[in-house]
């Protein structure tokens, strides 16, 4: 008897997903065994399993670890450091808040969750050298996880500020002919799903990774700029400012970091060798990270996770007369298929749904597809949210703190943020 490759679509889903969630292998390593196995298992074309190869998000991540890289060696990440030391000298907790809100205000400008990693986190390492917490220290932990958990997850409440929004928007548009306004989304989630969740965000990791600063006297000293420094700080403002304007030049977030990445490598005109590229480019995340794209475009291709969303909605509790057991179940719902195909691919087996969902609970369509962006924002493990892993990686996060951080922040969303989420779309009328 032959077995057919739908029916083993799930089982090498499902052995994946175990080995990341439970880190039994390498992250790499089990990313090299899922596309050893499906391409050996012909679970779908090559075009497929490798399309993470070809996506955007994986040459933004090399290329923010090109200019990660270069902000460290010019010491422009440590002037910048030393820049912002006068207003975030003090507390643990308010440092951690400061990053926290950096992470928020930065994504009203610029339009890429790995653009803003990149940019961000050699500044906020720099600072945590200028706080004395040094490498391996917990609070250097806290520190990067503010800055991959508040980039990612306070992103989804601007509309254009991360991908599944743009993935949510481009399906509910095809699917059902409906445009998302910036401003009515803006104030649908931003104070929940941004401020709210930002200040408790803030409050679990000074409680998890609580330290003591200890801010060297000389830390407000700098001298002139070297011209490194200068011409590094010039093609930074111009990346920025083409980061800013995609919408208006059309070129990809993804393609202009990749362009500035260039540059530093050049000989002469840039700031890395080819060692020190070898160096910071990580190797490890990239195949993580194309796995996890490839994860999520195979169970999209293979009809699993709609198979799957079918399944769940059957045994929702549902009930016209119980809106707010109605509106948990569907954050539930993404919740769980966060977990099969990754924050990214949430929004292209949620949005199809929505019918049914919205006949099931009795909510208005656009209120059952805006419940989503509450689910695919909770990441209940770390490699759900492929920013997540790539700011652990350069911020040198184990996964032990990481898991622990995510699971207590997926328990205060459940206490806190949904009822409060609930609540601010009766006010609004949503419900």
């Amino acid at each position: 008897m032959t077995i057919s490759s739908d029916n083993l679509v799930p089982v090498v889903v499902a052995a994946t997903i175990a080995l990341w969630a439970t880190r039994r292998l390498p992250e790499y390593l089990t990313g090299l065994l899922f596309f050893a196995a499906a391409t050996i298992l012909a679970l779908a074309p090559a075009g497929v399993i490798f399309s993470g190869f070809a996506s955007s998000a994986l040459w933004l991540v090399l290329s923010g670890f090109v200019i990660g890289a270069a902000i460290q060696k010019t010491g422009l990440a440590n002037r910048i450091a030393r820049r912002m030391v006068p207003s975030l000298r003090g507390s643990y907790p308010r440092l951690v808040i400061g990053v926290v809100a950096l992470t928020y205000a930065l994504a009203f400008v610029m339009p890429s969750n790995m653009g803003r990693i990149a940019l961000l986190m050699p500044i906020v390492m720099a600072l945590a050298d200028q706080a004395g917490l040094g490498i391996g220290d917990r609070g250097r932990f806290g520190l990067a996880l503010a800055v991959g958990f508040g980039t990612f997850m306070l992103s989804t409440s601007i509309l254009p500020a991360n991908v599944p929004n743009q993935v949510m928007a481009g399906a509910i548009e095809t699917a059902y002919g409906l445009h998302l306004g910036y401003f009515p989304y803006l104030v649908l989630h931003a104070p929940v799903l941004g401020l709210v969740k930002g200040a408790l965000m803030a409050a679990c990791l000074s409680l998890l990774f609580s330290s003591r600063p200890a801010w060297s006297a000389s830390t407000e000293q700098a001298g002139p700029m070297s011209k490194a420094e200068r011409r590094l700080g010039v093609l930074l403002l111009v990346t920025l400012a083409l980061w800013f304007t995609d919408t208006w030049h059309g070129i990809a977030p993804a393609w202009v970091g990749l362009a500035t990445a260039c540059l530093c490598l050049l000989p002469r005109v840039g700031f890395l060798t080819s060692e020190e590229f070898a160096t910071s480019a990580n190797v490890r995340t990239l195949i993580y990270v194309a796995a996890i794209l490839g994860l999520a475009a195979l169970v999209a291709k293979s009809g699993l996770g709609e198979r799957i969303g079918t399944v769940l909605i059957a045994h929702l509790p549902f009930d016209p007369q119980a809106p707010f057991r109605n509106f948990l179940a569907m954050t539930g719902l993404a919740v769980a298929l966060n977990f099969v195909v990754t924050a990214n691919g949430v929004p292209a087996l949620y949005t199809p749904l929505a019918n049914a969902l919205a006949s099931a609970s009795g909510f208005p369509l656009l209120t059952v597809l805006m419940i989503q962006v509450l689910g695919f924002s909770t990441v209940v493990l770390p490699y759900q949210a492929a920013p997540i892993v790539v700011a652990m990686e350069m911020g040198r996060v184990p996964v032990g703190p990481a898991v622990r951080f995510s699971l207590l922040l997926t328990v205060v969303t459940f206490v806190v943020v949904v009822p409060l989420d609930y609540l601010w779309f009766a006010a609004l009328g949503k419900l």
